[in-house]
């Protein structure tokens, strides 16, 4: 028992911490897919690139803001049939009992035309 408790609890730890990541992850690339879609839509209601990036935010709704990271890209921004790609990073580490197992950037990047 005093060999196995220790082993069972750092291994639910890490599955909780891989999981939080993922979860994380997942909602960077929704938030890509809703600024994508602003953009995409943007158009007729004159959106810019700070409301794009504000709706980014807003979408990512359990995460840092200060920490998010976006980038809407695109050359034709008011032609119609021009992509417009976002790109959305947020940092990940994954930290079991003090040991930093992984880390780095979470990285969505959503391509959508222009309407």
């Amino acid at each position: 028992f005093a060999f196995v408790v220790p082993l069972l609890i750092v291994l639910v730890v890490g599955i909780v911490q891989v999981a939080t990541a993922y979860n994380h992850y997942l909602t960077v690339t929704d938030a890509a897919r809703v600024g994508a879609r602003d953009a995409a839509v943007g158009r007729f209601s004159g959106e810019t690139q700070a409301e794009v990036d504000q709706s980014v935010v807003d979408a990512a709704g359990d995460l840092d803001p200060s920490q998010l990271q976006v980038d809407a890209e695109n050359p034709n921004w008011n032609v119609s049939g021009s992509n417009v790609t976002v790109t959305v990073e947020y940092p990940y580490s994954i930290d079991i009992m003090g040991v930093v197992v992984a880390s780095g950037m979470l990285t969505s990047a959503i391509t959508e035309r222009v309407e």
